[in-house]
């Protein structure tokens, strides 16, 4: 009976994008942009990465003192002089140089680790507030990947990069230069396999970056089909459908394991290139400056600390060659972090002028980023006017056109209809008329393609986001209930709920018996969606969570389906009292609940084709009056044919 979206998200800056494209999400950017994404996330910790890689050059600059030291050494003991001094020289350099290395890579970890923190607080600052067309047709299990795994790639990679970009960098051209001052003809041995060390990694590099993507996709798509899983796994059951699941778990397990085995393939080609070419350069250097010993032109000290500097300078090259292969993987995963912080998030602000065809937030559109929302102050909805003003609201709908997105057709053609304040209006009509969607266009989930919604005469688009959704409460048709306590999910949109007001609603939604049974009352967990409660449990958590607010406008969808006779009835009449001081608006299929509503709206294909009470509707609509008489029949079905039925 309700408007459901379709599969994929609605879009008003140009055409859909591809089926198995995850709408708002973009594709692969160039090796450039990933760079300056990862960049930008190593930004705020630039200062502490900067004294990190410091400490790492000091410890490593005394490493580079220590051949000329070990060779002074040699040179002592060659003329038969006391090597105490070199000897406590050398090894202070020893000592002191892996201590300031090490306190380096630990200020270097600690600043990732920080960066990690602040992407994720980010992150999920930006998840709850994306639109909902962007979150509907987004995977959720790909996002939670984006803020898991992504993170931990950027986490891993950061130090190591950064590292291997100055200390690395610069280490390595001191070392070179060193080198030169020993022997200029070993030193151009070593850099002509230097030259072809770097020629390995041009080659090799871009395809690291692309396979790391790959990978991280995968895994996205892996946890996405878990996610669908578990969300469903009392469907899945029922239909006995676990190995239907399982196999397509699997299939996604394994194309993360070819993708990830394709990763490590090109680091391994680059590590294994890498360590054979410096292996050969050393028996290369070896034998060549052997030579040069024989005939004289250098010294056994010379050669020796030749060869200690070659030795430093092999896992120089070997961190440079990791270095930038961890590079790509960090601007792989900071690619796709960007791309989630790029995503469509609602302003908390007033939008657009009225009437006009802005997206939330006003002129600048719905077109949000993480650092941007994360800066937005917070409010919470006990400070919007839920106190302030306490009269029904009135709602109005002109001439209102909605499509899902273009392409598809409209859901409401040229809607308009006025509910003045107080009471209770139902809506009806048959599946697909479009009267779920008047609830998603009240609370601005979707935005009208044309027309307005007017909450107290005012576009909603003019109100704050914060204020209108605050003046509202709704209950879904099919209400969802948060892993947590049961106090958890009643004071989830009013925090600042006293015992005492929590204690009226539990018992307006007839949950007082329900909490007397459970073993910790109120703090009692409801298990993952609620699955510890009834179906009809569920619904009076909505209820009830709704009421807590205190609302001036109340939309119930279908909100007494799953409950039986006797707790429907007692719900009818809480919200017969609510309507005194709260304007409801009900989707209505059960006659009990249209019979007894103020006035009643039919819908059909997207239109109003009538409105009046249950008796005008009765004897002047066919459709209404059709409609009510299924109702009646399956009344009757279900409670005999001599139970008393509804007065009209």
């Amino acid at each position: 009976m309700t408007s459901a979206p379709p599969t994929e998200a609605r879009r008003t800056d140009g055409p859909a994008r591809p089926a198995e494209q995850p709408a708002g999400l973009a594709g692969p950017g160039s090796a450039w942009s990933g760079l300056r994404a990862l960049a930008g996330h190593l930004r705020p910790q630039r200062g502490r990465m900067l004294a990190g890689v410091a400490l790492g050059l000091l410890g490593s600059v005394l490493g580079l003192a220590q051949p000329l030291a070990a060779k002074h050494v040699m040179d002592i003991i060659g003329h038969g002089q006391p090597t105490t001094g070199p000897v406590v020289v050398l090894s202070t350099l020893v000592v002191v140089g892996g201590l300031l290395a090490g306190l380096g890579h630990y200020v270097l970890d600690r600043s990732a680790e920080s960066v990690v923190c602040t992407v994720r607080r980010r992150l999920t600052h930006l998840l709850p507030r994306l639109r909902v067309p962007v979150i509907e047709h987004t995977e959720p299990g790909d996002l939670i990947a984006r803020v898991t795994s992504d993170t931990v790639l950027l986490r891993r990679t950061a130090p190591q990069a950064v590292s291997a970009a100055v200390t690395g960098t610069l280490i390595t051209v001191a070392t070179v230069v060193m080198m030169g001052l020993l022997d200029a003809v070993l030193l151009g041995v070593t850099l002509t396999v230097i030259a072809f060390v770097g020629c390995v990694v041009i080659v090799v590099t871009p395809h690291i970056g692309r396979a790391t993507r790959h990978t991280q996709e995968a895994v996205g798509r892996m946890g996405a089909g878990l996610e669908r899983t578990l969300g469903a796994l009392r469907t899945v059951k029922a239909a006995g459908a676990e190995q239907r699941e399982t196999a397509a778990l699997h299939r996604a397990a394994e194309h993360a394991r070819r993708t990830g085995v394709r990763a490590a393939a090109w680091e391994a080609v680059s590590a294994t290139l890498s360590a054979v070419v410096l292996q050969v350069c050393f028996l290369v250097v070896l034998g060549v400056g052997g030579a040069r010993v024989t005939s004289g032109s250098i010294g056994v000290s010379t050669l020796v600390a030749f060869l200690l500097y070659l030795f430093a300078l092999t896992p120089r090259i070997g961190q440079l060659v990791e270095g930038v292969g961890q590079l790509q993987i960090g601007a792989a995963a900071a690619v796709r972090i960007r791309e989630a912080e790029t995503l469509e998030v609602e302003e908390a602000g007033i939008g657009g002028a009225e009437g006009g065809e802005t997206g939330i937030g006003g002129a600048e559109g719905v077109q949000g980023r993480g650092d941007e929302a994360a800066a937005a102050p917070e409010r919470s909805p006990g400070s919007h006017g839920r106190h302030r003003d306490r009269h029904p609201a009135t709602v109005a709908f002109q001439q209102v056109h909605f499509a899902y997105r273009p392409g598809l057709p409209a859901v409401h053609r040229h809607v308009s209809f006025a509910v003045p304040a107080g009471g209770v209006t139902a809506i009806v009509g048959p599946s697909g008329a479009g009267k779920t969607t008047v609830f998603a266009l009240i609370e601005r989930f979707y935005e009208p393609d044309a027309g307005r919604v007017l909450l107290d005469g005012r576009d909603i688009r003019r109100w704050p986001l914060a204020e209108l959704r605050a003046a509202i409460g709704y209950v879904e048709q099919d209400p969802t209930v948060l892993a947590g306590t049961l106090r958890d999910n009643l004071t989830l949109g009013a925090a600042d709920a006293t015992d005492e007001q929590i204690a009226h609603v539990l018992r307006l939604a007839r949950l007082d018996t329900v909490t007397d049974r459970l073993p910790y009352g109120l703090d009692t967990q409801v298990g993952h969606r609620g699955s510890r409660l009834s179906g009809g449990e569920r619904q009076r958590v909505a209820i009830a969570r709704a009421l807590l607010r205190r609302p001036r406008l109340l939309l119930l969808d279908e909100a007494t389906s799953q409950l039986d006779a006797a707790n429907e009835a007692a719900l009818r009449e809480t919200v017969t009292d609510t309507a005194r001081r709260t304007t409801v608006l009900v989707v209505a299929h059960r006659l009990s609940t249209v019979t007894t509503a103020d006035r009643i709206l039919v819908m059909e294909a997207g239109r109003v084709r009538a409105r009046g009470t249950h008796a005008e509707l009765m004897a002047h609509d066919s459709l209404y009056a059709e409609l009510a008489s299924t109702q009646l029949i399956a009344f009757r079905r279900r409670h005999g044919p001599s139970a008393p039925v509804p007065e009209c």
